[in-house]
C-alpha cells in the first residue's frame, strides 16, 4: 500500500519559493530547505527532485502568480496608454517599498545569478521576458490604433525599452536606498511615451 504525504506539497513549494526569493538559489542550501519546509530530506527529493529542479518549480509559480495580473491590466479595453503608465509606476512603487523591495523580482533575480550559465533558468526567465514584452507590444499598437501613441513611434522599441526599465527598477530598487532614483527613471521613460 503507498504511504501518503506528511505535508501539503503546494504549501511546501510556496515555503520554497519565499526561502529562494529572499536567499536567491546558491545561498540556499538543502539543510536549509530541510529547515524552513520542516520535510525530511528524502521526503523533499521524493515530490520536488533536486534542488534545482525544486528551484525551477519555484520560479514557475512565481511567473503563474505574478505575469496574470499584468497581462489583465493592460488588457483591458479603453485608453491603453494610462494601463502602461499605472504598470510601470507600481514596478516603481513596489521597488521603493521597503517591505517589497530587499526581495527584488525572483525572475530579476533568476536572470542576474542563475540565467548567464544555467540553461533551465535562461529559458525560463526569457520566456517570462517574451511574454511581457508581447503584452506591452500589444498594448502600445492598440494606443497607436487609438491615437494615443504618435504614428512615428515604434511600439516594438518602445516595448523593449519598457521591459529593460521594468527590470532595471526591480535591480535598482533592491540595492538603492535613494527612491529618487527610481522614481526619476520611471517617470522619464514614461516620458517618452507622449
Amino acid at each position: 500500500m503507498a504511504r501518503t504525504k506528511e505535508f501539503d506539497p503546494e504549501a511546501a513549494l510556496q515555503a520554497a519559493l519565499e526561502l529562494f526569493w529572499r536567499r536567491g538559489y546558491e545561498a540556499t542550501s538543502m539543510s536549509d530547505l530541510v529547515e524552513h519546509l520542516g520535510i525530511g530530506r528524502a521526503s523533499l527529493y521524493a515530490t520536488f527532485g533536486s534542488k534545482h529542479e525544486l528551484y525551477l518549480k519555484a520560479l514557475e509559480r512565481y511567473d503563474r502568480a505574478g505575469l496574470p495580473p499584468i497581462v489583465r491590466e493592460l488588457s483591458q479595453p479603453g485608453p491603453a496608454l494610462p494601463a502602461v503608465r499605472g504598470v510601470v509606476r507600481r514596478y516603481a512603487a513596489e521597488a521603493m517599498d521597503s517591505r517589497l523591495r530587499l526581495n527584488g523580482c525572483m525572475i530579476t533575480n533568476t536572470a542576474a545569478e542563475l540565467a548567464p550559465h544555467d540553461p533551465a533558468a535562461a529559458r525560463h526567465v526569457e520566456r517570462n521576458w517574451d511574454q511581457l514584452e508581447t503584452v506591452l507590444h500589444s498594448t502600445l499598437v492598440r494606443a497607436q490604433a487609438q491615437g494615443e501613441l504618435p504614428a512615428d513611434r515604434d511600439p516594438l522599441t518602445l516595448a523593449r525599452m519598457l521591459l529593460v526599465l521594468l527590470q532595471g527598477l526591480r535591480v535598482v530598487g533592491k540595492a538603492s536606498s535613494d527612491p529618487a532614483r527610481v522614481r526619476d527613471a520611471a517617470e522619464q521613460a514614461l516620458a517618452l511615451l507622449h
